[in-house]
């Protein structure tokens, strides 16, 4: 039936094909019936008007470095996206660029950057990762302290609705206030509304010049506490944060010196005119000095501290077979109680949980790696995570600031929102998707106590 479905276009029914398009970056995993490869937006159409006629589930895919299941199938038909390439169109006079949703974020980024711009959203997979997953999921990054994550860049989008009706958002002005926003409508909606095709974005002038601070700190707490003066600050551009587990595990896989006698390391770049950068670097300085760091001047994001803090996520994996990455999010205020309570929660389960993110933006990466073969501690997984999400909300926080909800987070979403919250999400799934095809038990689905299914 599959194969019937799928005549003329390009797909697979191989077993190898299906088990290499069953996981994401979390360790969820589910087969899917079929595997697709779209070349246009034509064939993603073609492909979501038959699998709408027959009831067939999709379950469209960048990459597959998302780390909340978002992308993750089960049965039916998995959408890859990555041959949606149309390379990216550079409108210098207006500072914007235009791609398909296929091309990675560090693509845009390099094209962006020969016309003298920048495109700030900067995921740790900005290498491998797709513009169509980074506005699925609103993907951040360092950068998005000073300068907003993916939806402060969307000027447009072209996508695909679940019954095959081709649809553009937004457009080519920097405001637009006809009609509905769809473009922030489909941004973190993780495939479960549409399928982006196509992306138009706003660029915005490179900064002449970059400098980095490094605060080694010998308490995690007090490094929270100066992040929040820091925060306060003219100039920073990202701020971020690594807990002494974090350190010692890059270094174990790297060995590139990097201060693990700390308790925690905060980065501090800043970036802009020359005549701003100078005394915005010594202000920072002065803070992280005012709270007790010793302050390193690494040269800028090819140094080993800004290569650690990318490294760390892979680095990670590599401790134990089974690593939860959660990205949960709280005001900048709370990051100190948050960085306390983290540490609370990895004693009283007994758990290896560094600790690392975005800390300017109040977005921290708890990870927690583990053996899922191991019931008793998957047990203690799946209760540390409540007690994770259950701290960000009392804190004022949220369940993700920019991995989404996925399969993950999904039994948390209605006590993050509210029972009226998540009933009127439910009911724009219902008239975007009525047959419930598109990348079902994602953000509004899923069973709680499934961390260690």
């Amino acid at each position: 039936m599959i194969g019937d479905l799928l005549a003329g276009l390009r797909f697979s029914v191989d077993p190898v094909d299906l088990a290499a398009h069953a996981y994401d970056g979390s360790y969820r995993s589910g087969m899917p019936e079929a595997v697709v490869w779209p070349r246009s937006t034509d064939d993603v159409a073609a492909v979501l008007k038959r699998a709408w006629a027959a009831g067939v589930p999709v379950f469209p895919r960048g990459a597959g470095t998302g780390l909340a299941g978002g992308s993750v199938p089960d049965g039916g038909i998995a959408m890859v996206l990555m041959g949606l390439g149309a390379a990216p169109v550079i409108d210098a006079e207006n500072a914007q660029a235009e791609a398909g949703a296929g091309i990675t974020t560090a693509a845009l980024q390099a094209a962006a950057a020969t016309h003298g711009f920048l495109f700030p959203p900067d995921p740790s997979s900005a290498a491998m990762s797709t513009l169509g997953g980074n506005v699925a999921t609103g993907a951040g990054g360092p950068r998005s302290f000073k300068y907003g994550t993916m939806k402060d860049y969307l000027l447009g989008l072209e996508a695909v609705m679940a019954d095959g009706t081709v649809i553009t958002t937004g457009g080519r002005t920097t405001k637009n206030s006809t009609g509905y926003d769809l473009t922030r409508l489909l941004t973190g909606s993780e495939g479960t509304l549409a399928v982006v095709t196509s992306v138009r974005v706003r660029l915005v002038p490179m900064p002449p010049e970059q400098r980095t601070l490094a605060g080694v700190f010998s308490d995690l707490r007090t490094a929270g506490e100066a992040l929040v003066e820091l925060a306060r600050q003219r100039g920073p551009a990202a701020l971020e944060l690594m807990d002494q587990l974090s350190l010692r595990i890059v270094e174990s896989v790297h060995g590139w010196g990097l201060p693990v006698q700390a308790a925690a390391v905060l980065i501090v770049e800043i970036d802009g005119w020359p005549e701003e950068v100078g005394p915005a670097a010594q202000r920072a300085e002065a803070v992280l000095r005012a709270f007790g760091a010793d302050v390193l001047r690494p040269e800028g994001r090819g140094s080993a501290i800004w290569r650690a803090r990318k490294a760390i996520s892979a680095a990670i994996a590599r401790v134990k077979p089974t690593k939860v990455s959660e990205d949960v999010c709280v005001p900048r205020s709370a990051v100190p109680e948050m960085l306390t309570r983290i540490a609370d929660i990895a004693k009283r389960n007994d758990l290896i949980l560094p600790v690392f993110g975005h800390a300017g933006d109040g977005n921290l990466h708890p990870n927690i790696v583990c053996d899922r073969r191991d019931a008793d501690e998957m047990a203690r997984v799946e209760k540390a995570v409540g007690e994770l999400f259950e701290a960000a909300l009392a804190l004022g926080g949220t369940l993700s600031g920019e991995h989404g909800v996925g399969t993950m987070k999904a039994p948390y979403l209605a006590a993050a929102t509210g029972a009226g919250t998540e009933a009127a999400m439910r009911a724009i799934k219902q008239a975007w998707d009525a047959k419930g095809i598109l990348n079902p038990g994602k953000v509004l689905g899923g069973p709680r106590g499934r961390y260690h299914g």
